[in-house]
This record gives structure tokens, C-alpha cells and sequence, in this order.
């Protein structure tokens, strides 16, 4: 009784399939027409490829996920080999034509489409020269004092903040480190400036992180206070070498541009020593880029007479201007130089101050 069943149903089956319908054939009818239109309009070639998707094809149209991954793979694969072989081709016209060759085109970067500073400093400017000469970093670059700092913290600072002071204080030389006791800041100074101090560094930490950092510049000013961010202790850094030696690190101070900028980046350089010794071949970094600037501390290898490694030896932080006081530190009367308001100045992204 079953396989009679099964055997009228296989019947019946292939009853309707051999049977063609007329929807059926109106749809055959038109899917060939219109295969035939496109093979009209695309041009015949030997070594032409046919297009891989029909120029109205959208990837998001597919409605099986699978499939439409699988889709969007294969295009971009497609945008790729498209790619290099735009690549190639230039290259190769480039050597042919060798020193009548275009220039290569320059990427657009925000660096590069920089809103120009009409501060932008020249050395060689006169007024630049004999502002120099008499700001109150004259006295350290003409060798008429040595650099001392104090570097402090704010009151009761916990774990994280004193090893990271400890850890500051070991690659500035002639640094001292002492705790606040709750003292201010104005019996702070006159204290330092008794004592010969040329600098006072203040941490400030909020919930058990380093977030700020204030610099003063003794007995004149300026004073600069920092936002401090993306602090990594030395074991925190992968691939790190040993702790640093005494000797004096070299200092390399990049892109500050402006007056405000070359400013900081001689409040900065009077930390260090004139003289650096070589031969320790420890470097203190100080990068300005998009008004951020990035501190790395390092040790180079020579490996050979041509590679030379390196070694990150720690600590890291970024610095954020926030404001540059005259004089020394005044938290209500003080005459602040520069501000950053950060509604006016951060409008324009390809504006920057340093």
C-alpha cells in the first residue's frame, strides 16, 4: 500500500515538472532579453573581463547573510587587485618616464592642511633672537645657572602617583623629591627659591591616577599648567630595557613652532643639563603633535656600524596645555599669558597653538 503511494505521488511529480507553465516561460523569456540587451551594450574583446556585478548592484540587497558576506568579500578582493594593478601601471610609467615623471601626489593630512599661525617663529628673526636673550630662560641657556627641580606632588598622594614621581625624578638630573605635608604652594616657593631651586614640578593626581602637572619656572615664572593623560609606569611597558643610569640624557624637542610653543619647549629643555653625556645613550623626548605633546624616554643600541636599536626605558605620559601664567604661581591674582578655552579654540581641528 505504501509504495503504491509513494509511486502515484513520484508519478504525479513528474507529471507537473515535464509540464512547463506560461509564468514560467514569460520569466525565461525575459531573463534571456535581458541578457541579451547587456551583451549588446558591453563591448566584445578577447582579453576583456566581464563586469563582476551589474553597474545598480548593492551588496545590502542580498538578503542571506552568508551569501552577502561572501559577496562583499569577493568585491573588495576585486578593489584590491584593481588597486595594485593601478600601482603597477603608474610605477611603471613613472620609470619610463623617468625624470619627466609628475610629482608624486602628497596625502592630505590635518598636519599638512595646518590654518597657518602668524606667530610661527623664525630663528633667524631678530625680535625672536632678542626676545631670547631676555626672557627669563636667558640666564639657563647663557650657562649662568644649573638646573635643580623639585618635584612635589599633591597632598596625600597614594601608590600609583609616588612611584610614577619616583620614576620622573631618576631621568631629570639634579632632581629632588619632597612630599606637600599639606603646605601651600606660596610658602612653597620662596622656600625653593631660597634653597637655589630653578624649577618646582607639582603632580597632581585625582582618584589614584596622575591627571595634571604644573611647572614653574623659578624665581621669575613662567608658571604652565598641564592636563596629564595616558601615564604608563615602566613595568607597565612591553619589551622594556633596564633602568636608566646618571648619566645626562640628551633632549629632543620637536615641533613647537609658535612663540607659545617655543616657549614651552625652553621651559622643557631647562630642566636638562647643557651638557649631555653620550655615552650613556639615553635620549628624553618631547613630541608636539596636534597640540599634544608625547614624552618617551629611551636608550639606542648600536648593533652594528648601520642599525641602531631602541630601547623604551620608561615612564610615558602625554601633556595637554592648559594654561601659561607669568611669574610664579598665582592662583587668583596671577596674569595668565594664554588660556585654553576649549569651546573657541577647538572649533577649527586644523588650527593649532604650539
Amino acid at each position: 500500500m505504501v509504495h503504491s503511494e509513494r509511486t502515484a505521488s513520484f508519478k504525479k511529480a513528474e507529471k507537473y515538472s515535464m509540464e512547463p507553465s506560461s509564468a514560467n516561460d514569460g520569466g525565461k523569456l525575459q531573463a534571456e532579453a535581458s541578457a541579451a540587451a547587456v551583451a549588446e551594450q558591453e563591448p566584445s574583446g578577447e582579453g576583456q573581463e566581464t563586469a563582476l556585478f551589474p553597474p545598480t548592484f548593492s551588496v545590502s540587497e542580498i538578503k542571506n547573510k552568508q551569501r552577502r558576506h561572501f559577496m562583499f568579500m569577493k568585491l573588495k578582493q576585486e578593489k584590491r587587485k584593481e588597486k595594485i594593478a593601478n600601482k603597477k601601471r603608474l610605477k611603471k610609467e613613472r620609470k619610463a618616464l623617468g625624470d619627466k615623471a609628475p610629482p608624486k601626489p602628497v596625502p592630505k593630512t590635518i598636519e599638512n592642511q595646518r590654518v597657518y599661525d602668524e606667530t610661527t617663529v623664525d630663528p633667524t628673526d631678530e625680535e625672536v633672537t632678542f626676545d631670547e636673550s631676555t626672557d627669563e630662560f636667558a640666564s639657563y641657556f647663557n650657562r649662568q645657572s644649573v638646573p635643580k627641580i623639585l618635584i612635589t606632588t599633591s597632598d596625600r598622594p597614594r601608590g600609583r602617583c609616588v612611584k610614577f614621581t619616583e620614576q620622573l625624578s631618576s631621568i631629570i638630573p639634579n632632581s629632588h623629591v619632597y612630599y606637600r605635608r599639606g603646605l601651600p604652594l606660596k610658602k612653597i616657593i620662596p622656600q625653593c627659591i631660597a634653597r637655589d631651586f630653578t624649577d618646582l614640578m607639582i603632580i597632581n593626581e585625582d582618584r589614584k591616577v596622575p591627571n595634571g602637572l604644573v611647572l614653574t619656572h623659578l624665581p621669575d615664572g613662567p608658571t604652565a599648567h598641564f592636563k596629564m593623560s595616558s601615564v604608563r609606569l615602566r613595568k607597565e611597558i612591553k619589551r622594556k630595557g633596564k633602568a636608566p643610569t646618571e648619566h645626562q640624557p640628551e633632549v629632543i624637542l620637536n615641533n613647537f613652532t609658535t612663540r607659545l610653543g617655543h616657549s614651552i619647549g625652553r621651559m622643557f629643555a631647562s630642566l636638562f643639563s647643557h651638557d649631555p653625556q653620550f655615552t650613556g645613550r639615553q635620549v628624553a623626548t618631547f613630541h608636539n603633535q596636534r597640540d599634544y605633546i608625547f614624552f618617551r624616554f629611551h636608550r639606542y643600541i648600536f648593533k652594528s656600524d648601520k642599525k641602531v636599536g631602541m630601547q623604551e626605558l620608561g615612564p610615558r605620559f602625554t601633556l595637554k596645555l592648559r594654561s601659561l601664567q607669568k611669574g610664579t604661581f598665582d592662583s587668583k591674582f596671577g596674569e595668565y599669558e594664554w588660556i585654553h578655552k576649549r569651546h573657541e579654540m577647538d572649533a577649527n581641528r586644523r588650527k593649532f597653538h604650539l
